[in-house]
């Protein structure tokens, strides 16, 4: 029996390739891909790689797809595959009856219909009649050999030239109609052309075939842009424009980048940016966020400078939060105010654009800027602003993801508290218009001199660990490589020969290794509340995001000039892995960085820790 093109595409696109051969086979993440031991002969070192719609082992040759790889490892038939896999993805194997093989045979038809169509439209735009439209993709900035890698064309001025030319193919009305390029008219008239006095872009699937057009008037007129109707091979909520070339483009390395309209899609290629891909005029839908997962598992949504940039990056997060997961995420990047991508490559070059690409920031850290966009700092503003955010990660699936995102949410909520008021009497308080109090003179603290001020940072660096051990993977490097005292760096590496050794980084097992290898005393003078209390970030009932933000403050109040670069590295690992780990450390030290600019955590060692 066979199958219709259309349901095996469909079986395809629903099933994760990954996944159904990650049930037999070790799969890491390799970049844009995963790699495993080949399953059909004996290797040591890994050489079959998972794509997004195939798998192929560099050192066998096998290759193939999901149905290729359940009927190799399974040994069943390609039926019984399908519909193994078909019984997964809730699809229905359509059965051989007539109607189904004439509905595939005019699917096909469909498809020769518009190759037909995209040929007419390029070469009228090689023709007189197409000269304007040729000089507005040339004046946008357009090399040719750019407009014939697109297909683009030119619609014809007057009503009935496709039709007119196709008669020569004998494709009638009735074909155009069905292929979304004429449309019956509601008051009985013969139907007519949508397209015409456009410029024409051709919208192509995954394996790179025309399902649909959509054409840009010249001039003023409405709409600027029109799609193609829902047809038997369009389907504007699942389809994104370039996402055929972006797919060769994201295996080569190439960042998966979304963007707004065709021309910002076109001009990116151009420039260098071949990961580029559009939604066709409307906010990114359920469908298409699957699409890109499968390109890339941390794809970058750009969005535009303005309030309406920011009503679309909320949407658009809005609408992913449900399905992220620790391996697939998404990252949010901001043209400068004014600009698109077509407009900013044009005046300003690839490395413009390179530059608003390398700033994408994880969603998790993107969204609360989002949220609080507009948002006032009253006591009732804030408590709204909090419950929107508890209301946004639990609407993540994935429960440890809901939980860590919840936590980075709240860690920047708090982060963001607006500092007292303080009233032109000199008392201090939020509301300045309050009574004045009576407030008794503090006695000033004599300031601390710099060998003691950088003992009491050092202290509560160590205090920290010991209070929460836990921590130790994350911090053990920067840690061993901070210039301390010779009697607490003699505590350091105490301190790391157990994190290296123990079974479970608890701190009452790490106080008694200290006290049998006889450094008790010098744990317990980090932990003392003599002659400076510590501050609250080092006590035992801290929150774990709490001392992590802690101890990366006084980290960079000791070495300042390598928080920084603690940062960028952080953001480089969370965006090439995307783990749990990575994001709560990319956190804690931007929220490290936040406490030391406003003087949180005791930076004024002069006067408290």
């Amino acid at each position: 029996m066979r199958l219709p093109d259309g349901f095996l595409d469909e079986l395809r696109a629903r099933t994760p390739l990954a996944a159904v051969i990650g049930r037999r086979v070790k799969l890491v993440r390799s970049g844009r891909q995963w790699k495993g031991c080949c399953p059909f002969h004996n290797e040591k070192s890994p050489s079959f790689y998972v794509y997004d719609d195939g798998y192929k082992c560099f050192g066998c040759g096998v290759h193939g797809d999901a149905v290729g790889f359940v009927m190799a490892s399974s040994g069943l038939q390609f039926m019984e595959a399908v519909e193994l896999l078909a019984g997964e993805a809730g699809l229905e194997v359509p059965r051989p009856t007539p109607a189904a093989a004439e509905a595939e045979k005019r699917r096909l038809d469909l498809h020769a219909v518009l190759d037909a169509a995209a040929a007419s439209f390029q070469r009228r735009l090689r023709l007189p009649e197409g000269a304007k439209a040729l000089a507005y993709l040339q004046g946008r900035g357009l090399a040719d050999d750019t407009i014939a890698r697109f297909g683009l064309g030119w619609s014809g001025d007057g009503r009935g030239a496709l039709a007119a030319d196709l008669a020569r193919q004998d494709i009638d009305i009735a074909m155009l109609v069905e292929a979304g390029l004429m449309r019956e008219s509601d008051d009985g008239r013969p139907p007519y052309d949508l397209f015409f006095g456009r410029v024409m872009f051709p919208i192509r699937d995954r394996r790179g075939r025309v399902i649909s057009f959509g054409g840009r008037i010249l001039g003023d007129g409405q709409p600027k842009y029109v799609n193609g109707p829902e047809t038997a091979l369009f389907s504007k909520r699942r389809t994104l424009y370039g996402l055929d070339r972006a797919r060769e483009a994201s295996r080569n390395g190439a960042e998966v980048i979304t963007v707004e309209g065709y021309m910002d899609v076109i001009a990116l290629h151009q420039a260098g940016f071949e990961g580029a891909v559009a939604p066709l005029g409307t906010a990114l839908t359920g469908d298409q966020l699957e699409e890109l997962w499968r390109l890339s598992p941390v794809p970058i949504l750009c969005f535009d400078g303005d309030a309406a940039g920011t009503r679309a990056a909320l949407r658009a997060s809005e609408q992913a939060l449900p399905t992220i997961t620790a391996e697939r995420s998404l990252r949010l990047s901001t043209l400068p105010s004014g600009e698109d991508p077509d407009t900013l490559v044009r005046r300003k070059g690839a490395a413009a654009f390179q530059s608003v690409i390398e700033a994408a920031r994880p969603i998790s850290l993107a969204l609360f800027g989002l949220m609080s966009e507009g948002t006032g700092t009253s006591p009732e503003q804030r408590a709204g602003l909090r419950t929107r955010i508890e209301a946004i990660a639990a609407t993540v699936k994935d429960r440890a993801m809901s939980s860590e995102l919840k936590r980075a949410l709240l860690d920047q909520f708090y982060a963001s508290r607006p500092a007292p008021i303080r009233s032109t009497n000199g008392t201090a308080g939020r509301f300045a218009r309050q009574p004045p109090q009576r407030i008794w003179p503090a006695v000033p603290r004599p300031a601390l001199d710099p060998a003691t001020a950088r003992d009491q940072k050092e202290r509560a660096l160590t205090a920290i660990l010991l209070n929460h051990p836990y921590l130790l993977p994350e911090m053990e490097e920067a840690f061993a490589a901070i210039d301390l005292s010779f009697e607490r760096a003699s505590l350091r590496t105490a301190i790391l020969q157990w994190s290296s050794e123990a079974d479970m980084l608890d701190s009452a097992a790490l106080i008694t290794h200290l006290t049998q290898t006889g450094l008790e005393a010098l744990a317990f003078q980090a932990l003392s509340a003599v002659p400076v209390p510590l501050p609250a970030c080092a006590a035992k009932a801290a929150m774990p995001a709490e001392a992590a933000s802690g101890w990366w403050h006084f980290f960079g109040l000791l070495e300042p000039d390598r928080l920084e670069s603690e940062i960028a590295a952080a953001e480089r690992d969370f965006n090439a892995n995307f783990d749990p780990a990575g994001q709560r450390r990319l956190t804690a030290l931007v929220q490290a960085r936040n406490e030391l600019r406003a003087g949180g955590h005791g930076s004024e060692l002069g006067s408290s820790i």
